[in-house]
């Protein structure tokens, strides 16, 4: 009896190469897009975290700095500010039977009595009535002076006698301990904050004697800008960063933050 013998024909083989070839090129779509999907989506999320994280930290630092002392500069690449350690409200009128020390703005005194408690005995450099401007300028001196060690919660001691030249309409006073420069580096791609240096009338860029802190990489463009109060509204910093890694993935952040200009 002879057997019979049963195969493929070409065409068979060929048409089943065919449909393997679909059927895995569909495959493949179906597993690698969303494998894609999933990557730029965690890199874009990665680029936000980031820009988030630092912006979050100019904010903190903006909402406590000094009223009046926003300075940008660098076409809007570098914000400098007073950060405000502390502040209270001095003694501008003896009590009833004329006890208290009172601060006096027709001489150079060097203490008076604070009306409350500060949180801490105070360390840093007391400021009054910053407008930002002539006579009345933190960064030139106008109005800023040392603290001694000697000062407690309720009393202010200064380190020499100091004639300041405005009164406060609220009395107020402000503790700054060091002015923070953040500062976009576009050609190594970095945002940088400053701190731990002194105060200087010319705002430097970047500040000297000081290494910058990292904040975050990637930076392709950033953009700084304030607007001063209104009748309708107080002060407003823009805070605009982008953010572009190397696989091309781009993000841009815009923050907005209010700003008391009341000295």
């Amino acid at each position: 009896m002879r057997m019979r013998q049963q195969g493929f024909t070409l065409i068979e083989l060929i048409t089943v190469i065919v449909i393997v070839g679909i059927l895995a090129a569909l495959s493949t779509s179906i597993v690698t897009l969303p494998v894609k999907s999933y990557l730029d989506q965690q890199r874009r999320t990665t680029l936000v975290d980031n820009a988030e994280s630092a912006l979050r930290l100019m904010q903190r630092d903006i909402r406590r700095a000094l009223p009046n002392s926003l300075r940008i500069t660098g076409g809007g690449s570098v914000l400098e500010l007073l950060h405000t350690r502390d502040g209270g409200r001095y003694r501008a009128q003896a009590a009833g039977d004329g006890s208290g020390d009172v601060l006096d703005f027709t001489l150079a005194d060097d203490s008076f009595d604070v009306i409350g408690s500060l949180q801490a005995p105070p360390q840093g450099q007391l400021v009054i009535y910053n407008l930002g401007q002539a006579n009345a300028d933190a960064y030139a001196g106008d109005n800023r002076a040392a603290l001694s060690n000697s000062s407690t919660a309720s009393w202010i001691k200064l380190s020499a006698p100091k004639k300041f030249p405005l009164q406060s309409p609220q009395q107020r006073f402000f503790i700054v301990d060091t002015p923070i420069t953040y500062r976009c580096d576009l050609a190594s791609g970095e945002l940088l904050r400053y701190d731990a240096y002194g105060i200087s009338a010319v705002q430097a860029n970047p500040p000297a004697g000081v290494s910058g802190q990292l904040q975050v990489n990637h930076v392709s463009a950033c953009s700084f800008a304030h607007a001063s109060a209104t009748a309708n509204r107080s002060g407003l910093v823009t805070l605009q960063i982008t953010l572009t890694d190397g696989a091309g993935e781009s993000t841009r952040l815009i923050h907005q933050v209010h700003v008391d200009n009341v000295p």
